[in-house]
């Protein structure tokens, strides 16, 4: 990632480039846990619109470095957001969520799949990260929190009560909002938080795995498979859903020859080559 002239925020957040087709975005200042301090929430920002729009990008890997992926409000000092000049309280308090609050649907509205590869506490507003993500991968050191309650405060926020009875069904959501406790990793995966628990040495690697995976099948395909999904989440409907489907589908079967290359593959015993032309 090119940092800003002038910055110093944009060294707790990278982006590196494992292999071809893959990036991934660290959030990497270990030293706070990897707080939701705008220092890093600002150059996080930038590191997924960068990423969003790269080309040669086709899946993205997020995560963090240290015991923490992300735990959430920083109560230690902190800078404060960018461009409250001038602003009476209230309206940098509006502006100050709204930053934060806005990380989540720029996730979703990546291109790419996103595996979040949970490398230890997701806290607060880093659960709620978590659940921007596609696809959650966990160490088994991570555990995950909806620490809003246990700080006097709501545990809704950035999206929480939206998506996490939607990923648990929302029993367990209630439970987990009220109560404040932590939910272990393993835990994590028995109610579907995360698809899957690895030891922690073998988090990149899995996540690699998938991401390698993903990257085998149609561009196109898969980020309009994830442009679905999530509108899929929001239809109001069985028929709703269908119709989007539907024609999602022809859209990409008419203008490609994707589903031509695949019988051919199949025909000829080898991995189809999907050019999405």
């Amino acid at each position: 990632m090119t940092e800003p002239a002038g910055s110093t925020a944009a060294t707790y957040v990278r982006v590196d480039k494992p292999e071809p087709g893959v990036a991934a975005i660290v959030m990497d200042r270990p030293e706070r846990m990897n707080s939701m301090a705008f220092e890093l929430a600002v150059p996080l920002h930038e590191a997924i619109a960068e990423v969003a729009a790269d080309n040669a990008v086709t899946c993205v890997i997020l995560t963090g470095t240290g015991r923490g992926f992300c735990s959430g409000a920083d109560t230690q000092g902190t800078e404060p957001p960018p461009n409250i000049e001038g602003l009476p309280l209230t309206r940098i308090a509006t502006r100050s969520m709204t930053l934060l609050a806005d990380l989540v649907p720029a996730l979703q509205r990546m291109p790419q799949p996103v595996i979040c590869a949970v490398n230890g506490a997701a806290i607060g507003g880093g659960m709620c990260l978590t659940l921007g993500a596609d696809v959650r991968i966990a160490a088994e050191s991570a555990y995950f929190r909806a620490a809003g309650i246990n700080n006097g405060l709501t545990a809704t926020e950035l999206g929480l009560s939206f998506l996490l009875p939607r990923a648990i069904g929302s029993s367990r959501a209630f439970e987990l909002m009220l109560s404040g406790r932590d939910v272990d990793a393993h835990e994590a995966e028995r109610i579907g938080l995360v698809s899957r628990t690895v030891p922690d040495a073998e988090l990149m690697p899995a996540a690699l795995e998938l991401a390698r995976q993903i990257n085998g099948w149609s561009a196109q395909g898969v980020a309009l498979t994830k442009r679905m999904m999530w509108a899929g989440l929001e239809a109001g409907s069985l028929r709703n859903a269908i119709e989007l489907e539907s024609h999602t589908q022809l859209f990409v079967r008419l203008t490609t020859r994707n589903f031509e290359e695949a019988v051919e593959a199949r025909r000829q015993g080898r991995k189809p080559d999907f050019t999405d032309e």
